[in-house]
């Protein structure tokens, strides 16, 4: 009966999947250390982690300067997600030495849109410009120079942008007169090409939710599309997992390759039998793999 293999065969990704996502949200959410605001509106704060031990997990060195991670989480930029998720990942990776610090950001309304054009943009961007100020407040032994960017998912797409707002056309409100001073950004399953997300119809149509309908979605995608904000002339690795049916490889691999037509290489780790969710798991040896690639770049 090849119908019947063939709806078996396809139900066997469906299942890992919603076994890799619980799993990673059965970890109970993680209170950070401090938290700063960036703006008036509650959804503009920062929560900060101090760091618990050494890259190998063994104490820090007391008083060390340590790099600093900034954490963008996903859930398709809807507000139904909120940053509590990923706070056993922000854990985590204090647990390996680094000064954390997750920015939440405004996102859908209630109606369950993803994301606010420009809000969401707004926020990204101050929040981003007052971190090295608020780190120095909330955790004096980051090292705002060894900041690495982090996000997954929606939270991907954010990082990467983020990091391209000196190539933003230059009518953008976001664009910056240079580079972020970052060490690097470690794109997790990132929804980093909006074009190639938007035709895999990726977490049920959000993309074209986020910049809208056209003749905005056009418009918009030259001022939100990491794919069209290349080079940035930041170091760049994406993690993905190959067997991911949220945000398939194939987004990741679209960045990539406009990445290399722009003359720039961007590092891509494929994982294989990993989905979306075992990046932020920290029950996941995925999660150990993004780990690294933060450590490579910070320390």
């Amino acid at each position: 009966m090849p119908d019947a293999d063939a709806a078996r065969d396809a139900a066997v990704p469906q299942d890992a999947a919603a076994a890799e996502e619980a799993s990673a949200f059965a970890h109970p959410p993680v209170d950070p250390d401090r938290t700063a605001a960036y703006g008036g509106h509650p959804d503009q704060v920062v929560d900060f982690y101090l760091p618990r031990g050494g890259p190998d997990g063994a104490p820090a060195a007391e008083g060390s300067a340590v790099p600093l991670v900034a954490v963008l989480h996903g859930g398709a930029w809807r507000a139904a997600y909120d940053r509590r998720h990923i706070t056993p990942f922000a854990d985590f990776l204090a647990r390996r030495g680094f000064a954390v610090a997750v920015v939440e950001y405004r996102r859908g309304g209630a109606e369950g849109t993803a994301g606010r054009w420009p809000d969401t943009f707004d926020d990204i961007a101050a929040a981003l410009d007052a971190l090295p100020g608020l780190a120095r407040e909330a955790v004096p032994r980051a090292d705002p120079r060894r900041t690495v960017l982090t996000g997954h998912s929606a939270g991907g797409h954010l990082a990467l942008w983020a990091a391209s707002r000196h190539v933003l056309p230059a009518d953008a409100p976001w664009r910056t007169g240079g580079p972020a001073e970052l060490r690097g950004v470690v794109a997790l399953a990132p929804i980093a090409d909006l074009a190639v997300a938007d035709k895999l119809d990726v977490c049920g149509g959000s993309v074209r939710e986020l910049l809208g309908p056209e003749p905005d979605f056009g418009e918009r995608r030259a001022y939100a599309d990491p794919a069209l904000l290349l080079p940035t002339g930041i170091a760049t690795t994406l993690v993905q997992g190959r067997t991911d049916v949220d945000v398939p490889p194939a987004v990741a691999e679209a960045y990539a390759d406009a990445a290399a037509k722009a003359g720039e290489v961007v590092g891509l780790t494929l994982l294989e039998d990993v989905g979306h969710f075992p990046l932020i798991d920290p029950a996941a040896d995925a999660c150990a793999v993004v780990a690294e690639e933060i450590a490579q770049l910070a320390w």
